[in-house]
């Protein structure tokens, strides 16, 4: 039986792969969070691997607070860089595949049409700057790895838009929401089902000897693409809540971090190599 270890257990991908766990029962599974397995202390991460052995690593942890890392540079390294690094070494000596979860913020959002995995990253922050460090790191140090770039992401757990919109609307009768930051919300349901996708797909390519080069980058999120204040107004539509809702432009939402104002992903090689079909973002929002 399979091995597969996912680290950021308790976060919103984390949680997500433990429900639906069940649809893939041949493989044995191993949670942890940072408080049974540290990714910033390599020697943890050997010793951890030596013990468990995992064929596979999903790597959803992360340091996620984008605007708190323009003051905590240091941490936001250690997590998603350093982080990165030490469980690409770990799986190098183990022969384990890595599944790294990356983000839209590697990019500069200065393009108008969707990024493709060949567009170079150039981050406008130090979460995205910390991130692509972290790309950098497992490319140069592990062969078999998949990096997947994802944007927007949100579930039923952790801090994310949809909840944050749906926790002001209790109280609040008016909201402004940003209109020009183009993107694609991400269910982060679809995106734990794309990655057990992938591992399976994986294992039939290698039993079949195919030979077919799949490691490296892609991109996954939900398809189309909306503003903020699209998102904001389509959560709202759904779960039937009637909220005076005013688009603004970003210079009036100023925050510590830049956002990429356009990071529309381009799901063609994952659609193309793995066979996925994906949900578009408004039709995935009414299972959230």
């Amino acid at each position: 039986m399979k091995k597969i270890l996912v680290t950021g257990s308790l976060g919103q991908l984390g949680k997500c792969l433990q429900d639906i766990s069940n649809q893939y029962s041949d493989f044995e599974y191993k949670y942890v969070d940072i408080d049974e397995l540290d990714i910033c202390d390599s020697k943890q991460i050997l010793d951890f691997f030596h013990d468990f052995k995992p064929d596979f690593c999903i790597n959803t942890a992360a340091y996620t607070a984008v605007d708190k890392a323009e003051e905590d540079t240091q941490k936001a390294f250690d997590v998603n860089a350093n982080g990165a690094k030490n469980l690409a070494e770990s799986c190098l000596e183990y022969n384990t595949v890595l599944i790294h979860i990356s983000t839209d913020f590697v990019f500069d959002g200065a393009k108008t049409t969707p990024y493709k995995e060949s567009d170079f990253p150039n981050p406008i922050s130090i979460y995205g700057a910390s991130k692509w460090e972290g790309e950098k790191h497992i490319q140069s140090i592990l062969p078999k790895h998949f990096i997947i770039r994802t944007s927007w992401l949100y579930s039923p757990y952790g801090s994310n838009f949809v909840k944050t919109m749906l926790r002001l609307a209790e109280t609040r009768t008016e909201l402004s929401v940003v209109n020009d930051q183009i993107g694609t919300p991400t269910n982060a349901l679809d995106l734990a089902e794309a990655i057990m996708h992938m591992i399976s797909k994986h294992i039939l390519f290698e039993q079949r000897k195919q030979g077919i080069d799949f490691y490296g980058t892609y991109h996954f999120s939900n398809e189309g693409y909306c503003s903020w204040f699209d998102f904001a107004k389509k959560i709202f539509e759904t779960n039937n809540i009637k909220i005076n809702l005013k688009p603004i432009p970003t210079s009036n939402y100023p925050t510590p971090a830049k956002r990429p104002i356009y990071s529309v992903l381009d799901k063609t090689k994952i659609t193309n190599i793995f066979g996925l079909e994906v949900k578009n973002w408004e039709e995935s929002l009414k299972t959230h």
